[in-house]
């Protein structure tokens, strides 16, 4: 690190779980984001202010004026933009030693798994199970960590899935492909501004640990939030012998 570099994340440094070397590896590491709404803004803006060096942000969407009340990353001027254009902007603004490919496209498929393969550690912030259950595939595969969030109403969770550990449950141990599990989208039933950038700050949090390998992340366990009363709970979870996804790639 340069100078500046070390100026810039001297916060990092001087925490001994991170230091020096923790910095240098986020420097060197490379993210897969699936997400540049709700959940993806924090996190692409604390993975980027953090220094990971290589993020790559997925959505094939643009950007709407009913996005910005929580879509933090967005600006009015954003509007009518593609997302991702317009997260890399203002990425870009906070960090500019960041390098940030943006890809405004619904990955899937080969295509996904190819991104995941290439990534040290993937995070969803989708909001569909179609698609989180295409990254989870994709990260099965693969065998990299996954960092799952979801926010509603004022309901949120997250999760680590991380195969690399023997035993270690996917997502759809939890939420099985074939099961009754319905969308439930802010579209339709709102979501609280706050709950987005809490949710999705864990989830960077989360990748973050996992990249510099300081702390206990969430493998294995589920975190619940209830902003409305704000309580959280954390269920410990495991892997389904039957899972249709792990079982036959572990």
């Amino acid at each position: 690190m340069n100078d500046e570099q070390l100026l810039r994340y001297s916060r990092h440094i001087l925490l001994p779980e991170i230091g020096i070397e923790g910095q240098e590896r986020l420097l060197a590491a490379r993210a897969l984001v699936i997400g540049a709404g709700g959940l993806g803004s924090p996190i692409a803006l604390y993975l980027a202010s953090a220094g990971v060096g290589n993020l790559t942000l997925c959505d094939n969407e643009d950007v709407d004026l009913t996005n910005l009340q929580r879509q933090i990353v967005h600006r009015t001027d954003s509007v009518g933009r593609k997302k991702v254009e317009s997260a890399r902007a203002t990425l870009a603004a906070i960090n500019p030693e960041v390098r940030v490919t943006a890809l405004p496209e619904r990955v899937d498929g080969k295509r996904l798994e190819t991104l995941a393969a290439q990534a040290d550690v993937v995070i969803d912030g989708s909001d569909n199970f179609a698609t989180r259950h295409a990254v989870n595939r994709a990260c099965v595969r693969v065998k990299k960590p996954l960092v799952s969030g979801a926010a509603v109403r004022f309901d949120g969770q997250v999760a680590v899935f991380d195969l690399r550990a023997p035993g270690a449950p996917c997502y759809a141990c939890l939420f099985p492909e074939s099961g009754e599990s319905e969308d439930v989208r802010c579209a339709v039933m709102g979501v609280f501004a706050p709950l987005t950038g809490i949710v999705g700050s864990i989830q960077a949090a989360e990748a973050l640990k996992l990249i510099t390998g300081s702390g206990e992340t969430l493998a294995g366990r589920l975190l619940l939030l209830d902003a409305l009363a704000m309580q959280v709970r954390t269920i410990k979870l495991a892997r389904d012998p039957a899972c249709a996804v792990c079982r036959a790639e572990c």
